[in-house]
């Protein structure tokens, strides 16, 4: 069995992050990271192949992006993925959210087809653009069923249940494999790499495809075929200072309230 986990490049969120001129995200002048809701897909992984011992089953992490984006997939080494693919090529910046399935979808087909991709797993969503439609396009692609915003998740065999929960109730949903599975922040903390793991990391296979090795042409990926596209960006104002509230004579209770109902706070 073959586990692959889609895996996002996102800039730093404590980082300055900007736009380039044409007002897609700035990827590869910004420090970036593999985006904290994948890691629990990838979590979720390693569990699925550790709690069923004795079945030989890889877990391979996969990533679209430019060429920094290729650290998300060597964190998810250093956690424990065994192998690594990472799909670069200048025309796929820019690229909306079906281009980017589109991408991905070709990607597994082509895991598929060397090593077997039994089950997708991914983040909830991704912390740049918190989307979280990329799991169920993948899916459609695919020609798979999707099990989404799973918080537990539990297989036997070829099954696999799960646990998703709303506000007031939790659902349970089966599933018989092969699917798309995605994980939410509640399923289970992220392990961190050991020093063991960062090591052998490095010894670990990681393979760079391009578009024409998933049989894919420039024209249907990239800004100019994107359904969505940002017009305009304007930089955040800078903070102003706060006003202080004293009380030196007694009044500051009132002029708090008085503050607060002026923002309409209260």
């Amino acid at each position: 069995m073959n586990i692959v986990v889609c895996v996002k490049y996102v800039p730093d969120a404590t980082a300055d992050r900007k736009f380039e001129d044409d007002n897609t995200v700035d990827r590869v002048g910004v420090d970036g990271l593999l985006s904290e809701l994948d890691e629990y897909a990838v979590e979720q992984a390693l569990q699925f192949r550790e709690k069923r011992e004795g079945e030989e089953i890889t877990v391979t992490a996969l990533t679209v992006g430019p060429e920094k984006a290729v650290d998300a997939v060597r964190k998810a080494l250093q956690m424990g993925a065994d192998s690594g693919v990472h799909v670069v090529d200048d025309a796929i910046a820019g690229s909306d959210y079906l281009g980017t399935s589109l991408v991905l979808a070709k990607a597994v087909e082509k895991i598929k087809a060397d090593a077997g991709a039994d089950l997708v797993m991914c983040g909830m969503a991704s912390t740049d653009a918190s989307g979280s439609v990329v799991p169920a396009m993948l899916a459609e692609r695919l020609g798979l069923p999707q099990v989404t915003l799973a918080s537990v998740v539990e297989s036997q065999g070829d099954q696999v249940r799960i646990k998703r929960d709303n506000e007031g109730s939790t659902e349970v949903i089966g599933a018989t494999l092969p699917i798309v599975l995605s994980v939410t922040d509640q399923s289970g903390e992220a392990r961190y790499p050991s020093f063991k793991g960062i090591m052998a990391a490095k010894k670990k296979p990681l393979e760079t495809w391009s578009l024409t090795d998933l049989g894919l042409d420039a024209e249907q990926v990239g800004l100019s075929v994107a359904y969505t596209q940002v017009e305009d960006t304007e930089a955040r104002p800078p903070r102003t200072a706060g006003e202080v509230v004293t009380d030196e004579d007694g009044s500051g209770a009132g002029a708090l309230v008085e503050f607060l109902a002026s923002k309409k706070f209260i």
